[in-house]
């Protein structure tokens, strides 16, 4: 069960973050403890030392100096076993609470409207469920426990030595100003080079999905240089703002090092004498030696951590901000329950409805039409028409500003998204298939289609024997994309997939535009089985594949300006005459 969400703004992130803690508090608490006890048996040593020298050596108590050598080391064997059951819990922790985070932030980019996506470029959605979480892991692995028992073991350390000898450690403490001043300046410039990274990652990510995916278009019109070189200046962005957090971080770790030496001459320096005027034993400056170095290491490792934490908090607010987006498409408080949208023909009635992307650019205007129960309804027109969209509409992708759309006579706003989408089939022109086998892609990875199931719709499409031809057969894997198969067998693997699935509602947006003659007589013979007893629009530029359509509608800028059968629009003599004289008159198979 995911963690219940607040309202994001920076003062509440890290709360927010920590909601995804509350599953694994325990294991948070184990870690937390483990790190405590750690912290504080680290700076023991230094002053068991002391005490070895300052008494037992001191003494020549030779069996007592064998068992505090044996007690320091049976201590360092506990913090090594301590150690590892602490990094394993804490990493262990870490990585639980990003795979919950991923699967949050997924499962809400699944629900946000098609719209949604028309503006925000894909590759900065992967940077944020991918990079941006990952970078969280410093956060909860390492980052809230170690910053924690770093402190903790600083001030343990303080203590001890103030016990020691408070004249030493006021020495040593002479320096903080200096280390202080050094921890903000690399905090400030650190933050904002890792900022910029964070940037350029999602640039480089959104470039590189985009231009990929459209990699035909970059090496017909031979951009390939241009390309390249466009790259390889988000790229070069990118390595310098890298190249500058290595920068500050090669500066600031030499300067806490050089006053770590600097505090220990002092030390050495102050020390010695005290030991030669025996104000001090030699155990103590010895203990102190060893002070030093443990003092300084969680003061390095506290600005490394808080510089996560930052950068994480950054990241933080970017996924927020993706999860407060609430472009969702709402179900109905109280879904209309048709048992008919599953089980026969539905009509589907469009009432004055006018709609843009943009709503200042309207793409339908004012149009009104009623499809049949169990009939095919063909919608022409040029490009830009209108004609996918009432498609988009129909599965409510979008949300129409004036009008009705009615299926069954009833608002298609009255079904939940998950009736409705399980009501309707669609073919697109351009069949989108994932990586996987043709019997995942016709199944959509449904368990509850049997081979058998599949095979049988196959056979009615027509498609059987050339999947059995295949190596594999049904598990033949087709690519990403189906990049294996021709756009007619991606077309046909669909057509299998809505027969296998049943919907009483089919949408054809130019199924069959890119289908040689041989695939398109397979799909026609095949859509006379499939199309019984359903309702069914189509969207073809191929005039001569609507011809037997009970109702062509005939679009022209986002109007109808047209409808009947098509031997009636012919002898009306108008725009779909045009058209149709136009293409056979051409012979181009498309408008």
């Amino acid at each position: 069960m995911q963690p219940k969400l607040l309202s994001s703004t920076k003062k509440n992130t890290f709360h927010r973050l920590l909601i995804f803690l509350l599953p694994y508090k325990k294991t948070f608490i184990i870690g937390l403890l483990l790190t405590f006890i750690s912290s504080i048996l680290n700076p023991i040593r230094p002053y068991w030392i002391q005490s070895i020298i300052d008494n037992e050596i001191a003494a020549g108590n030779t069996s007592a100096l064998r068992i505090s050598i044996l007690g320091v080391a049976m201590l360092v064997i506990l913090q090594a076993v301590l150690m590892y059951f602490q990094i394993v819990t804490t990493h262990t922790l870490g990585q639980n609470i990003l795979n919950d985070m991923r699967n949050t932030v997924f499962e809400h980019i699944l629900h946000l409207k098609v719209q949604y996506f028309d503006k925000t470029p894909i590759g900065i959605l992967q940077t944020r469920t991918i990079s941006d979480i990952q970078t969280l892991n410093n956060i909860f692995s390492e980052g809230l426990v170690t910053i924690g028992g770093e402190f903790l073991q600083l001030i343990t350390i303080l203590i001890l030595m103030f016990i020691t000898s408070w004249q030493l450690t006021l020495l040593v403490l002479a320096i903080i100003p200096l280390l202080v001043i050094a921890i903000y300046v690399f905090k400030k410039n650190v933050n904002e080079a890792f900022n910029r990274v964070r940037k350029y990652v999602a640039e480089l990510n959104s470039y590189l999905q985009e231009h990929i995916t459209g990699l035909t278009i970059t090496q017909l019109f031979n951009k390939e240089k241009r390309e390249a070189q466009n790259f390889d200046r988000i790229n070069q962005l990118h390595q310098k703002a890298h190249i500058d957090t290595i920068y500050y971080y090669s500066i600031f770790f030499p300067v806490v090092e050089f006053m770590a030496a600097l505090a220990l001459a002092i030390v050495v320096w102050h020390g010695t004498q005290e030991v030669l005027q025996e104000n001090i034993t030699f155990g103590v400056l010895v203990a102190f030696l060893m002070y030093i170095q443990m003092f300084f290491r969680p003061i390095r490792m506290l600005a490394d951590q808080f510089n996560a934490l930052q950068l994480g908090i950054v990241s933080a607010e970017r996924i927020f901000k993706v999860l407060d987006t609430q472009d969702f498409i709402l179900d109905p408080q109280q879904p209309q329950n048709n048992p008919n949208l599953f089980h026969k023909p539905v009509s589907i009635t469009f009432e004055n409805v006018t709609f843009g992307y943009n709503p200042l650019h309207p793409v339908l205007k004012n149009i009104s039409f009623h499809v049949c129960a169990g009939t095919t309804t063909a919608i022409v027109g040029a490009t830009g028409s209108g004609k996918t969209t009432i498609f988009n509409l129909i599965k409510r992708f979008y949300e129409i500003e004036q009008g009705k759309i009615l299926i069954d006579n009833l608002p298609v706003q009255s079904y939940t998204q998950a009736e409705l989408h399980k009501a309707i089939g669609v073919v697109m022109q351009d069949v989108f298939l994932f990586s996987g086998s043709i019997y995942d892609n016709i199944t959509l990875f449904n368990p509850h289609f049997s081979l058998s199931q599949v095979q049988k719709a196959a056979e009615i499409i027509g498609i059987h024997s050339f999947i059995m031809q295949l190596p594999q057969g049904y598990y033949f894997r087709v690519g990403e994309r189906g990049a294996t198969l021709s756009a007619g067998q991606r077309q046909l693997i669909a057509f299998v997939r809505i027969l296998l699935y049943n919907p009483k509602i089919i949408l054809l947006d130019e199924a069959t535009a890119n289908i040689d003659s041989q695939t398109e007589v397979l799909i026609q013979n095949a859509l006379t089985q499939v199309l019984s007893h359903r309702t069914c629009i189509i969207i073809a530029h191929r005039l001569s594949t609507i011809q037997r359509a009970d109702q062509i509608i005939v679009m022209r800028k986002g109007e109808i300006v047209e409808s009947g059968k098509h031997d009636e629009l012919l002898q009306k003599n108008g725009y779909y005459k045009k058209l149709f004289m136009y293409q056979y008159a051409s012979f181009s198979p498309t408008y």
